[in-house]
């Protein structure tokens, strides 16, 4: 595949003008979306990923058009169970509901540039080494078989009727070097990232939930983009993929965060669809050693069935088995309902033992 550096400009043109967008739309008047609107943009999204689709068909053909659409299909279920981590963080910040588009916003752009690095770095190393292919693959199983266990834990507690929101949240290392070095006021000052007290520069709890939700994502990047790069070995087709299913990421939380954990058994498809990109990350190896060569490695036709396939067993069987759990209060739940106070107790860490700061 043969990318000019015209189509590179356009694409990344296309995705600063929708962080622009968002950035001077919707996020600098802090509200909280309808679901008429989340619906709207999600359409939006979804569409504007159909139509690149269609114009990498027309420009390169329909073996890169397909990479692509099973890339963003797998990209796209994968931030279904990003969302499942944003819900906790942002409830165990205790984020106002207002405010939450903001995190959601800067979150992904720190992911774009993260993914880009990542994605500029698998490209390389799998363009020398034929053997990145067994770690990924490895990788890939590991990740798969942990969906498992997280599914069967999910199902315990849903069972046991255990609530644990905001309780699994654990701060990431960036989050607790940050905090300890850092000012941070006692609460939300609107939604401002930083402000100046006393004659020192303090950060807020919005700040900290930024830079944890952003920093989070190294660890769904390591699982998803060698997932996609078991479908494509294109870096362009690879980014476009992941910056059009992040890009609809803000507002398809707020279309489906309340309805989200009723995918239940999300869990097992992610699995099915991991465990499936690693058979073909490991056979694509072992050909490369001339080895397992009466194994062929499942077409890019065959991969976009079993995606899809997938995903649609996943949905339907979900909302047939959650069912039983309507009546139980979730964690997007809360999410949902976090009034916007500006003053409360600590977000993270322990609670200073000094006063206050007032403002200048």
């Amino acid at each position: 595949m043969h990318v000019s550096l015209w189509e590179w400009a356009i694409l990344g043109v296309i995705v600063v003008a929708l962080i622009a967008v968002d950035l001077f739309g919707h996020v600098r008047r802090a509200h909280e979306p309808t679901l008429g609107e989340a619906a709207r943009w999600t359409a939006f999204y979804v569409s504007l990923a159909i139509i690149f689709g269609v114009m990498t068909y027309l420009r390169h053909g329909g073996v890169f058009a397909t990479e692509y659409f099973a890339g963003y299909l797998t990209e796209y279920s994968l931030s279904l169970d990003n969302i499942f981590v944003f819900i906790i963080i942002i409830a165990a910040f205790r984020v106002p509901r207002i405010y939450q588009q903001k995190v959601l916003l800067y979150g992904i752009i720190i992911a774009l540039v993260l993914r880009l690095i990542f994605i500029l770095i698998g490209a390389k190393l799998i363009e020398q080494f034929i053997w990145v292919f067994f770690i990924f693959g490895a990788w890939m199983l590991y990740t798969a078989i942990k969906q498992v266990i997280d599914g069967i834990e999910e199902g315990r507690k849903r069972k046991a009727h255990e609530d644990d929101a905001g309780e699994e949240y654990e701060p990431t290392l960036v989050t607790r070097l940050v905090s300890r070095v850092a000012n941070v006021t006692d609460g939300y000052v609107g939604d401002r990232l930083v402000v100046r007290r006393a004659g020192k520069t303090w950060i807020t709890p919005l700040m900290l939930c930024i830079i944890t939700v952003g920093t989070i994502d190294l660890m769904f990047a390591l699982d998803s983009i060698p997932a996609i790069f078991g479908l494509t070995r294109e870096p362009f087709i690879v980014f476009a993929a992941n910056a059009f299913a992040l890009l609809g990421l803000r507002q398809l939380f707020f279309l489906v965060d309340g309805l989200l954990e009723r995918l239940i058994y999300l869990h097992y498809g992610l699995a099915v669809i991991l465990g499936f990109i690693a058979v073909k990350l490991l056979v694509h190896a072992f050909h490369g050693y001339d080895m397992l060569t009466a194994i062929s490695e499942p077409s890019i036709g065959v991969s976009v069935g079993v995606i899809l396939g997938t995903i649609f067993i996943t949905v339907v069987a979900s909302i047939i088995g959650s069912r039983r759990y309507a009546g139980q209060e979730t964690a997007a739940d809360k999410v949902a309902s976090i009034e916007p106070r500006e003053r409360h107790e600590p977000s993270i860490g322990d609670p200073d033992d000094t006063p206050a700061p007032t403002d200048e």
